[in-house]
């Protein structure tokens, strides 16, 4: 077999043919790997075992040198590699293929058989893989301190094989070596016994005892002691002649004790139908296909309810595990110190197993091997609750594929998956239902349907955290005579605080804070950064920004603690924590240093406003641009090469530019509250979102009272002015556009004063006062700054024509919209065109030609669709529907109007929605009306 030798001279042998590893230096980083295979080995460590004291200057390099010389050496034999792995490099190969590994799991099998015949074979074997003192020729004080440890072993598992072979009958034939053992180590007591009990069974009762006067009188001579008390009892059976010193026939099977050891079942377990599937899923495809052993890693955060969900599934299918289940907590998070060790684990587990302490060998290996030994071929389920990660589970880990390993962790363990096959189940938050479920479980149906909202209440304030749920629960049910609606009020009010029992394992902040404590510095600064952060979740650039770190640090960083179940990758690149998470997260962020949070939120204000504005130019490249200034040191820049990434980019971050808003408002970041509206405004309009758009601009319209340049008040009140219009709002309206007006006159700011006049003349129209509205959109194309601004001059022309449309004027209309079309489409302002084909279409639509009306519309609609001006496509279509149906064409205006219907129910717009839905169900009573009320395209936004 391909196989590497350490227990002699370093070799490794591939086919029956030795393979060259290299010198004595290079020899010593193999076997600095070997001893501990499929185990990392980090760096330093390697260094000083293969070097002790005398670590060459450039060592680091010599060593990466030495690693890659093995890896290409060990090509060659089969299974055998170097990997590098987080944390340092591991020696991936089979452990019957190292004698060294084969050694200690052929001595744990002899000490875990019953048969002393089939114990002495295996420590035969055992003792055969020995060909000369382990790692001959090369010396580190490491090297001669494990070689001083494996002569110790060997020399243990000779005197094993001398008490195997006794029990087997063979006294007779061990006699000679007993003796020159006996006189090699005089003062040894185990090879004393044994030299006795052989002599004793040949016959030689007097031999016996005159061996056992020279031992005594050694050990008087040379120690000042007696012989121990298993010597001195041996010597008092040999001296009355216990019969049952010569029965040699094999001891009967020992009866193995069958562990139970899991802990009770969760007494109100709800919920978690999917997973529980999952787990027995997993176990039933095993049962048919696995080659070696079932693990499944149940993964999430601290109070999620892993364990619970572990210990239910476990006791519901006890029954698959008929030889037995073993249990062990390894402490990875938790208040009690450090993880627990794996090798105390394993003792534990052989002490279920019902190991004589008299057979357990002192090596952790050796006692891992015949863990696995006695569970070889036994149906048992292992339980690994708590895991601090991969390196404290793989000892614990059975070879046979009988067995079937379940582990929680709030790491997810992917050393686990990846090198040894394990089957990831991430847990989540419990759905509202289950939520439900728990808490009538807990209190009982009665209790829970007296107070419905309070129990919706609570249910949404904890979010499906199931610790947080049993906590209420506890609470509620220690105190019968407080409301449920009064525990919510104090949760609402109190937060985390409301969550802390007192008593760690029922405090959901102390739950979290173990978690907390295993992290880097690095990590703990972002997760308490990601508390502060404006919105529900967060995208990489942001968060890069928000910590002040390069992109792929900032990815490392998040891995980590996505690692760890602090947070939650919901999509590619975007992050977000629980709520109940993120409450412990900003009590952290307290920790940080003032000047570090206010860093931090100015930086990702910053983000958010610089790449907002690029998106804003992206989607109108001929509006006015706002003056940012620069981005402050730390803020990742965020590239958006072309408008649908600019869509998609707002679409993605809208929720969290109005919370970057709200934060700013709150810290008093004046410029940054009116730059967010600023650069949202475009967008507002193209996707409809009227109220947010409101919200925005009252907010920005605080801060403009805090800001010194004028033109900020004028502008913010003139589109304070637009939004009260889309609302409907017309009196607020005229109010907020007239006192825009005022500013822009009293500062003779003629620039303003055009736009302001544009959004008088949509308010006109809007209230029905065409007439007005004519009269304001003409003084807009009067002015002298129209004929240095073609594009802004090709939007006053269209405003005219559409008023001059709504009038009836329609020559006077097709003019003006022709002549906007021709200027829009010179200067490649595609929206200005898509504004303009729309109010041509609607011209031809009204003066009777219909198929040309289409032909404008489908051409507005393409390009509408482009720059995601779903506001004005509803329109469109809703247009396009008319004269469909003054065509006959009932099927094509059908299937507009639909399309119009789903684009104002996603708009929020239900005046139109329900307009349009009268519609639809008009032309199915074939009696659509042929003019409903027009709606106006939106005003440019400058």
């Amino acid at each position: 077999m391909d196989e590497l030798r350490v227990l002699g001279t370093v070799q490794a042998w591939a086919g029956g043919r030795r393979v060259e590893v290299g010198h004595a230096r290079q020899q010593c980083v193999l076997v600095a790997l070997a001893v501990d295979a499929n185990r990392v080995v980090d760096a330093d460590q390697l260094l000083d075992r293969a070097w002790g004291e005398r670590i060459p200057l450039r060592g680091r390099e010599t060593l990466y040198t030495y690693l890659s010389r093995l890896r290409r050496a060990l090509s060659e034999v089969r299974d055998v590699t170097i990997v590098r792995r987080s944390g340092g490099w591991e020696l991936r190969v089979d452990p019957d293929a190292v004698d060294l590994h084969r050694f200690h799991r052929l001595l744990a099998h002899a000490r875990g058989t019953p048969d002393p015949v089939a114990g002495s074979v295996a420590v035969e074997q055992a003792l055969a893989l020995w060909r000369g003192e382990p790692f001959t020729g090369l010396d580190t004080p490491w090297i001669s301190s494990v070689r001083e440890s494996l002569g110790q072993q060997r020399r243990a598992a000779e005197l094993d094989h001398t008490d195997l072979a006794l029990q087997a009958g063979r006294h007779t034939e061990l006699l000679p070596a007993l003796a020159a053992r006996a006189g090699e180590h005089p003062l040894d007591e185990r090879a004393a016994a044994q030299y006795l009990l052989a002599l004793y069974r040949c016959g030689r009762q007097a031999d016996a005892l005159t061996h056992y006067q020279t031992v005594r009188e050694r050990l008087a001579q040379e120690l000042g002691a007696d012989p121990g008390p298993d010597l001195q009892a041996l010597h008092h059976r040999i001296l009355t002649a216990d019969a049952t010193l010569t029965v040699t026939e094999p001891a009967p099977a020992v009866q193995h004790p069958v562990p139970r050891q899991l802990p009770s079942a969760p007494p109100h377990f709800t919920g978690r139908v999917a997973e529980l599937a999952a787990l027995t899923t997993t176990l039933d495809a095993a049962a048919d296909h696995a080659a070696t052993v079932v693990v499944s890693a149940i993964a999430g955060a601290g109070g999620i309810g892993k364990t619970w969900l572990a210990l239910h599934w476990a006791h519901r299918h006890a029954d698959r595990f008929p030889d037995g289940q073993l249990f062990v907590d390894l402490r990875g998070f938790s208040p009690e110190g450090e993880p627990m060790d794996p090798a105390v684990a394993v003792r534990g587990f052989l002490d279920a197993l019902g190991v004589d302490p008299g057979r357990i060998p002192v090596d952790p290996h050796a006692q891992a091997a015949l863990f696995r030994s006695l569970v070889a071929d036994r149906r048992m389920l292992l339980v690994l609750d708590n895991a601090a990660d991969t390196t404290q589970v793989i000892p614990l880990l059975p070879g046979s594929r009988s067995c079937t390993v379940v582990v929680t962790s709030r790491d997810r363990l992917p050393g686990l998956i990846t090198g040894h096959g394990a089957r990831h189940l991430a847990l989540h938050i419990l759905d509202d239902a289950e939520a439900r479920d728990l808490l009538t479980t807990r209190l009982g149906a009665a209790r829970v349907q007296a107070e419905p909202d309070a129990v919706g209440e609570l249910v949404r304030l904890c979010g499906g955290f199931p610790l947080a749920l049993s906590i209420i629960a506890g609470r509620a049910h220690t105190h019968p005579h407080l409301s449920l609606a009064a525990i919510a009020d104090e949760l609402r009010d109190s937060g985390l605080d409301a969550l802390d029992d007192g008593d760690p394992a029922a405090s959901l902040p102390a739950v979290l804070s173990w978690s907390h404590q295993a992290l880097t510095a690095d990590q703990a600064t972002t997760f308490a950064l990601l508390g502060i952060a404006p919105g529900a979740d967060i995208g990489l650039p942001a968060a890069a920004s928000l910590v002040g770190l390069a992109l792929n640090d900032t990815r490392t960083v998040l891995r980590a603690l996505e690692q760890a179940s602090l947070i939650n990758q919901d999509a590619p690149g975007r992050y977000r924590l629980h709520d109940l998470i993120r409450r412990y997260a900003t009590t952290t962020a307290h920790d940080l240093a003032e000047e570090v949070r206010e860093a931090a939120l100015a930086r990702v204000l910053d983000f958010y406003t610089h790449t907002a504005h690029a998106a804003d130019r992206l989607l109108y490249p001929h509006r006015l641009p706002a003056q940012l200034g620069t981005p402050g040191p730390g803020t990742r820049h965020h590239p958006l090469p072309d408008v649908p990434a600019a869509l998609a980019w707002f679409d993605t971050e809208h929720p969290n530019l109005l919370a970057a808003q709200r934060t700013a408002a709150a810290h008093a970041q004046h410029h940054a509250v009116w730059r967010v509206a600023w650069t949202l405004s475009t967008f507002h309009t193209r996707r409809g979102h009227h109220h947010d758009e409101l919200d925005v601009w009252l907010a920005a319209l605080n801060a403009a009272a805090h800001l010194p340049d004028p033109t900020t008040h004028t502008v913010t009140h003139r589109y304070l002015g637009g939004a009260y219009t889309n609302l409907g709002r017309h009196r607020e309206a005229t109010e907020h556009l007239h006192q825009a007006l005022a500013l822009a006159e009293h500062h003779h700011d003629v620039l303003h004063q055009g736009h302001i006049r544009f959004y008088l003349a949509w308010a006109s129209e809007r209230r029905g006062d065409y007439r007005q509205a004519l009269e304001h959109a003409r003084r807009v194309l009067d002015l002298p700054w129209t004929h240095d601004q073609p594009v802004w001059k090709a939007d006053a022309l269209n405003q005219v024509g559409w008023h001059a449309a709504r009038l009836g004027e329609y020559d006077t209309a097709r003019t003006h919209c022709q002549a906007a079309l021709t200027v829009h489409r010179r200067h490649h302002n595609p929206i200005g065109e898509a504004h303009a084909l729309g109010n041509l279409g609607y011209i031809d639509h009204h003066t009777g030609r219909h198929e040309r009306a289409l032909d404008h519309y489908g051409q507005s609609l393409v390009l509408l669709r482009r720059a995601g001006d779903i506001s004005n496509e509803a329109i469109t279509l809703d247009w396009a529907g008319q004269a469909h149906t003054a065509l006959g064409r009932h099927d094509q205006a059908r299937a507009v109007w639909r399309e119009a219907l789903e684009l104002c129910r996603r708009q929020g717009r239900h005046d139109d929605a329900e307009r349009v839905r009268r519609q639809l169900d008009e032309l199915s009573g074939s009696s659509a009306t042929d003019n409903p009320p027009a709606q106006a395209a939106h005003p440019i936004r400058r």
